[in-house]
């Protein structure tokens, strides 16, 4: 790949979303019925203001049509996935100097493929980018047999890349390859000029702790960043250290970056007795138990052109939820900021963010 080509940032004009629709037993419990309803509500979100791509295995494609009931500004593509994380599985969309989309294809493997991936077969997911950009006529750029997840990184759409050292460099992604090495490739596919590592994700995080769960930009040289003040809190060390490290560094244009701290949920969310009723998991697929911390964070917010998708988790965290919201609304004023119930989504392993990936302008 010669050309010059950006990674737009998130906020920049979409020409719609893409979303999965929920169907994995082992991921989304009771036939999927407490997710779909939480997926439908974002899809409602993203179909306000662009075109939702909603993507239907034949499992739950009769269903989906079903609840969502002549929805406008939504698009059925009938594909096969192994689950629903679009962010992960989907295109990353590019734009060349002329103004061109493309679609870049990473390697897919499960975060963490026999080293420590969720699932032990990905082949539907691995293949599922190539097929939507044939799909809808985009030009392909392919990365593999680099592995990258979307989630895995976030860019001010200025040169600038936040990504955790602990996902990028873990072992079973790209174990052949130095950080300097992966830095380079990120620099080549993405037309970044410049990589910030932050050091550590969301306490407990499955994909080895995606950027996207503990920081992300709102706007070229300002992010949010997960936090809390409970020093008893496993995160704290986590997020202090993150805090630390992007207090000493400069983004691409030099700037140095402003924080604003975006509180966790102040109550843990942990799995329930309940909540295991109705999963059933496949050979080789990770599972839940009984107390397990669910990586619970606001920063898994997703913009579309005109809203702000935000993860709630009512309950006892309904006052975390407002305070979240309030300072979303703050650093996003042109934007309508939209709360989710999103627990369903969460219990999958992943939020808002996750499951949806921009199809850019």
């Amino acid at each position: 790949m010669s050309e010059y080509v950006r990674m737009p940032g998130e906020w920049e004009p979409h020409r719609g979303t893409i979303i999965i629709w929920p169907f994995r037993p082992g991921s989304w419990p009771k036939g999927a019925t407490e997710a779909a309803d939480a997926f439908l509500k974002v899809i409602r979100g993203i179909a306000k203001s662009e075109e939702a791509f909603v993507v239907v295995n034949d499992s739950c494609k009769e269903t989906a049509r079903r609840m969502l009931g002549g929805l406008e500004g939504v698009t059925l593509v009938e594909a096969s996935t192994d689950d629903s994380w679009a962010r992960d599985i989907g295109p990353t969309f590019v734009k060349t100097e002329d103004g061109t989309v493309k679609g870049i294809n990473w390697s897919f493997n499960a975060w963490g493929g026999e080293v420590d991936g969720l699932y032990a077969s990905w082949d539907k997911d691995d293949a599922f980018a190539e097929q939507f950009l044939h799909r809808f006529g985009y030009e392909m750029i392919d990365a593999a047999p680099f592995v990258l997840e979307g989630g895995s990184i976030h860019s001010d759409g200025e040169g600038t890349l936040l990504v955790t050292e602990s996902c990028l460099l873990s072992k079973g992604r790209n174990p052949s390859m130095t950080k300097e090495q992966i830095e380079a490739t990120l620099k080549h596919f993405l037309g970044v000029q410049k990589v910030l590592w932050l050091p550590r994700g969301i306490y407990n995080d499955e994909t080895n702790e995606h950027v996207d769960n503990v920081c992300a930009f709102v706007k070229p040289g300002e992010v949010v960043l997960a936090w809390t003040e409970e020093k008893s809190d496993p995160q704290y060390e986590l997020s202090k250290a993150c805090l630390e490290y992007l207090q000493q560094e400069r983004d691409a244009k030099d700037r140095k970056l402003v924080v604003h701290k975006l509180p966790i949920p102040a109550h843990p969310i942990l799995v329930e007795k309940k909540d295991l009723e109705g999963y059933v998991f496949e050979e080789g697929e990770d599972v839940r138990e009984i107390g397990e911390r669910l990586a619970a964070s606001y920063v898994n917010f997703y913009f579309t052109n005109k809203a702000v998708l935000v993860p709630c988790f009512g309950g006892e965290n309904t006052q975390s939820d407002k305070r979240a919201m309030e300072i979303l609304a703050t650093l996003c004023p042109h934007r309508e900021v939209i709360g989710i119930p999103a627990r369903a989504i969460l219990a999958g392993g992943g939020n808002i963010h996750c499951i949806t990936q921009q199809v850019i302008q």
